[in-house]
């Protein structure tokens, strides 16, 4: 989230009947697949299970009140159940979550996950509502192009709302000389940014308030297409990675270059090939990732505001210096093409950004008492800007169904249009308490 692209970090749904719309969405496949569990013979002799967990969220600030001058970025409690029956060779997960949101006084329900499997010895296939990790960083990420929620990040949300679902099929196949992931997404999902009523953020046009969003067209004649290729080498996990979609990062186009007064959003077609490479060296974990994002629409990077080819690449390193002690080393870095033709054409009033984004990140664990206290820190440097993020936190379970966390986040540092120094008034201060069952 940086440059020209954080101008435009505005919410992607402007009412909440559009979002509980959208959150509903599930594939007909995946419908269909319930009913087949639902009433087919097979149903009596599935294995059935049931979790789930009640929870509360809240963030307050600790450096100045929200733009809209309200003092909390999160109040919510939340309750999640998940189901899983499995009668082979098939299988049903479905997660939801139904939560108040204290702070915008609105109660959303939200299907996190929903699908289907089917396994066989040489391939298997899941069609629904699912999440997507690819890749081998640690909160960066090359491969991994599937959408994120910045939003939860920065607010205190736990760390598995980072990532969300998107609608589609994934078919995995075995054939002896290396595994093969195909997926294919037709509903377009992008990531989700802080909400400008919550968060300071730069807007180098923030007068122009006339906006609208450009969504990829929503079929299969435009669905996003991936492809994961991985096998052992030497010891070492080995993937090559190739993806066909959309930037899920929002670009804006001007009515007017000069003296702009509509700006519409638009998500630029991308296409990614990638590499990555993760094993046991140096009495520890090395891992190496890099991807060449290609753009679709500006081959030639004379348009500014769509974001250039890029090369990006990532060296990461962990290990354990003693007992229930970790340590994670990340350098991660964007090497921009067509750097002359970006920053001739680039609109007055824009900040220019570097050829060459680079940062550095660390991660420091620490287990006590039994490995029922956990104490944390994660730290993002930007070594291009000078700007940070820091999170510490501490959890403690209380009982084997029991924890709480509290932690912070602290932004600073560089430009006013930094990546982190932008949020330099977000700091926050949050809690989490869970009850599993």
């Amino acid at each position: 989230m940086k440059g020209r692209q954080r101008a435009e970090v505005r919410r992607q749904k402007s009412d909440i009947q559009g979002q509980k719309t959208e959150l509903f969405r599930l594939p007909v496949f995946c419908l269909s697949s319930v009913l087949y569990l639902l009433f087919s013979s097979a149903v009596f002799a599935a294995d059935f299970s049931l979790h789930g967990f009640v929870q509360g969220n809240y963030s307050r600030n600790a450096e100045t009140d929200n733009p809209d001058s309200r003092d909390y970025k999160l109040s919510e409690e939340r309750a999640q159940v998940k189901l899983e029956a499995t009668a082979d060779p098939f299988r049903l997960f479905i997660k939801g979550d139904a939560f108040h949101d204290n702070i915008d006084k609105h109660s959303i329900l939200e299907l996190r996950e929903g699908y289907a499997d089917y396994s066989s010895e040489k391939w298997d296939a899941r069609v629904g509502r699912q999440v997507i990790t690819w890749g081998v960083g640690d909160l960066l990420f090359i491969n991994d192009v599937f959408p994120k929620d910045y939003a939860a990040f920065f607010s205190g949300r736990p760390l598995e709302y980072l990532k969300k679902g998107v609608d589609g099929a994934k078919i995995g196949m075995y054939p002896g000389f290396a595994s093969i992931e195909l997926i294919a997404i037709p509903y377009f999902e992008p990531n989700n940014y802080p909400d400008p009523k919550r968060f300071w953020m730069f807007d180098p046009l923030v007068g122009v308030t006339n906006r609208e969003t450009q969504d990829p067209y929503r079929d299969f004649h435009e669905a996003e297409t991936a492809l994961r290729i991985y096998c052992d080498v030497a010891g070492f996990d080995t993937s090559l990675y190739y993806y066909r979609g959309f930037s899920r990062q929002p670009s804006m186009m001007p009515d007017s270059p000069v003296a702009p007064t509509k700006l519409t959003l638009f998500y630029p077609e991308l296409l990614v090939y990638g590499a990555s490479v993760q094993g046991r060296a140096l009495d520890g974990v090395l891992s190496f990732e890099t991807g060449y994002y290609a753009s679709r629409q500006d081959r030639q990077g004379t348009d500014p505001l769509i974001p250039n080819t890029q090369m990006r690449y990532l060296i990461g390193y962990q290990r354990q210096f003693w007992e229930d002690f970790t340590v994670g080393l990340q350098y991660y870095g964007e090497y921009m093409q067509d750097y002359s033709a970006y920053a001739q054409y680039l609109p007055t009033g824009f900040p220019q950004e570097k050829r060459l984004h680079h940062l550095a990140t660390v991660r420091l664990t620490q287990f006590l008492m039994h490995q029922t206290m956990r104490l944390s820190f994660f730290a993002f440097y930007g070594l291009s800007d000078g700007d940070y993020m820091l999170n510490p936190e501490a959890k403690y379970n209380l009982t084997d169904s029991i924890w709480i966390a509290v932690g912070g986040n602290v932004f600073g540092g560089g430009k006013p249009w930094s990546q982190f120094g932008q949020f330099a008034k977000d700091d926050n201060v949050y809690c989490q308490i869970r009850y599993e069952f």
